[in-house]
């Protein structure tokens, strides 16, 4: 058993912490000085008192790099969190904004224009008083800055956040009505063979992924290696509307754009993929009423929109 003391706020090395988190988030003692306009022999003071309090190395230095320790992995983003709220509510009281701080929410670029703004402009009249800092960015998973919430595309996943799964996609392929006529008489395979497929790139994965997952699931053989690329969902909707080409598209995301004859979903060649959209959230942020309110309000709102089961002909 462990003789050493508990560590309180009593003792928390403020400086150093301050020191340690300019270090990490630049990875290197030169930088973290400079940040913090102090000198080098400073923050390697700072740093090394804190590793002494802890008994652990933070950073790995070698000649030619810094880098964290398993340790440093984690404390990091912890400082970093408890610094931003720190200087966030403190600027909150000092310029009289007692509503408190920006809550920062990160939503991709095609739910954002398709299903969240007409949600925000509600929750701004339901909530005036919670102020939101909306960031919106192509990304596959969780966006590489920090957020106190993150609506996320992806296919389930297990990591240290709290998910909820906001609206699942179910994609078909969907094209403009001019480009839906070459349908007529043709099996779906045979109308995807003579048309241009367009693409969705996922983070770090082949561009035609989504094809291919769609295209075996339906058990078709359609080559896919050509067409156009794009980094968002909403991007190849417009140019599927506006040219040609047909792009696989959440049907009940798109589906005013399909009652209204704009896209045109040839075959009845509905699935889910496997993707969709979830909520993610630190665990000790629950705390927060502002933002365990918005969670659940988000999870509201998604519900009330998704679609009723569709039954069969026996049904």
């Amino acid at each position: 058993m462990s003789n050493r003391s508990t560590i309180n706020r009593r003792w928390l090395p403020l400086n150093a912490l301050r020191a340690f988190e300019a270090v990490g988030q630049n990875l290197s003692f030169t930088g973290g000085a400079s940040a913090l306009s102090v000198s080098q022999s400073a923050m390697s003071r700072h740093v090394g008192g804190l590793e002494e309090l802890l008994g652990k190395q933070l950073f790995v230095r070698d000649a030619s790099r810094l880098t964290l320790t398993a340790a440093g992995e984690e404390l990091l983003p912890v400082v970093s969190k408890c610094l931003d709220r720190l200087e966030q509510t403190m600027n909150s009281i000092r310029d009289d904004e007692m509503t408190g701080r920006s809550l920062r929410l990160h939503v991709p670029p095609s739910l954002l224009q398709q299903l969240f703004l007409p949600m925000l402009r509600d929750f701004r009249a339901e909530h005036p008083d919670i102020r939101l800092d909306v960031s919106s960015a192509h990304v596959t998973g969780l966006p590489p800055t920090d957020f106190d919430m993150a609506i996320a595309y992806d296919r389930p996943n297990v990591d240290d956040r709290v998910t909820d799964l906001l609206w699942m996609v179910r994609v078909a392929p969907l094209c403009s009505a001019e480009t839906a006529k070459s349908s007529v008489g043709q099996t779906l395979e045979q109308f995807l063979s003579s048309e241009e497929l367009l693409h969705l790139k996922l983070d770090g994965e082949p561009r035609d992924l989504l094809w291919l997952a769609y295209l075996r699931q339906c058990g078709l053989a359609v080559p896919t290696q050509g067409g156009l690329a794009f980094d968002t969902t909403i991007a190849a909707a417009q140019y599927a509307m506006t040219a040609n080409g047909v792009f696989l598209g959440d049907v009940d995301m798109f589906a005013q754009e399909i009652a209204d004859g704009r896209l045109v979903m040839p075959y009845d060649a509905i699935i889910e993929d496997g993707y969709g959209y979830y909520l993610k959230l630190h665990a000790d942020d629950l705390a927060d009423p502002a933002i365990s309110m918005i969670r659940s309000w988000l999870i509201s709102r998604f519900g009330a929109l998704r679609p009723e089961p569709r039954l069969d002909a026996q049904g």
